[in-house]
């Protein structure tokens, strides 16, 4: 399936019925008086959070989403029925804004999770309301209130707590699917991978993590170049990043550390908040380095970069030094989602007291 992660779409909540004008007209009924219904209300447009779902491409093909208008009222004392609803089904992670304005109005982050993008019509009066003691017989009644109507922006930004970045060829495709359950597809040339990859980590028993793999990113990314800025959005959600570094070029005219400063710069060039997220040096494909020459191309890569962050060596294709890396990254995501749920403040007034236990009976 073609991954999406943006579109724009027009939706419209149903109409209102219009209420009724009728009368009660039964034999020996002289005075039967008004009996016109009210209209009933448009169907409602709900967008709902659905983890099965992860791209936006439904909406990329069917832009138009209309509900149903109430029906009018009728005589009798008959109210018009609803309108059907409509439900649309996004990734979790997706944010709703107003296409025209850009304001955010929603963003879907639990599963399940309900939201109200467009309010039908309230139904139209039937003159059986206008009915009183002055006015026996109204012939007043009101149309049904228009729908809402709303030309939206759909952006999904993937739920992930760990995002890998890196040059294209890093190693990042084979990094996850050595750790995760993913299989995305592992190529020896560049540009591989299209788009986002998410794959779950198991540590343990209830303990995981889930571990996004993004396009690679090259210098200028920032400003459009290459594949990888246009997903630097989903990295925006994650609470660590992983910045995978190829210790072993094809070409030995290219200096990995140039390329990981390239990297981090386009990443403050993007966003700020990006740039300030904590992140962990990875070196990759040590496999492919003499063993008598690791330690010390690792210690003069990190001199160089002036890295002051942990720094782990690993293979992902040989899966050394692997399991090490993941639990690290468990802690630290443990850490912060700790962090993240601050205990609520406790009204004093209504703070159970220990006991007094002051006084002692002799």
């Amino acid at each position: 399936m073609k991954f999406v992660d943006e579109a724009f779409i027009d939706i419209a909540a149903g109409d209102g019925g219009n209420g009724c004008v009728s009368f009660r007209h039964e034999k020996y009924k002289e005075f039967g008086g008004p009996n016109g219904g009210d209209g009933g209300r448009g169907g409602h447009v709900y967008a709902v959070a659905d983890s099965n779902l992860n791209t936006l491409v439904d909406f990329r093909y069917s832009r138009r989403h209309e509900a149903k208008r109430g029906e009018h009222g009728m005589g009798s004392d008959m109210f018009g029925a609803a309108g059907d609803d409509i439900l649309l089904k996004m990734p979790v992670g997706t944010i709703i804004s107003d296409a025209e304005t850009g304001e955010v109005l929603y963003e879907l982050l639990k599963e399940g999770e309900v939201v109200t993008i467009a309010k039908g019509g309230d139904g139209g009066f039937g003159n059986m309301r206008f009915k009183s003691a002055i006015n026996r017989a109204p012939r007043q009644k009101t149309p049904g209130w228009p729908g809402e109507k709303k030309s939206l922006k759909l952006e999904l930004k993937v739920l992930a707590d760990v995002g890998l970045l890196g040059m294209p060829n890093a190693g990042k495709s084979t990094l996850i699917s050595a750790i995760s359950n993913a299989r995305p597809r592992i190529a020896d040339y560049p540009f591989t991978t299209l788009h986002p990859n998410l794959g779950v980590v198991r540590v343990g028993p209830e303990q995981s993590f889930v571990v996004a793999d993004l396009p690679g990113l090259i210098e200028g990314a920032s400003e459009g170049a290459g594949l990888g800025h246009l997903f630097l959005r989903h990295l925006q959600r994650t609470r660590l990043l992983l910045h995978v570094i190829d210790m072993a070029p094809f070409d030995d005219s290219v200096d990995p550390v140039a390329q990981a400063k390239a990297i981090v710069g386009e990443l403050k060039k993007y966003d700020a908040a990006l740039y300030e997220k904590p992140r962990w040096l990875v070196l990759n494909k040590l496999d492919m380095v003499p063993a008598d020459e690791r330690a010390a191309r690792v210690k003069d890569f990190v001199k160089r970069l002036r890295f002051k962050g942990p720094v782990f060596e690993i293979s992902a294709l040989t899966r050394e030094g692997c399991e090490h890396l993941v639990q690290a990254v468990y802690q630290q995501v443990k850490a912060q989602q700790a962090a993240e749920h601050v205990p609520v403040e406790v009204d004093p007034r209504f703070v159970e007291l220990p006991p007094d236990t002051s006084s002692s009976s002799s």
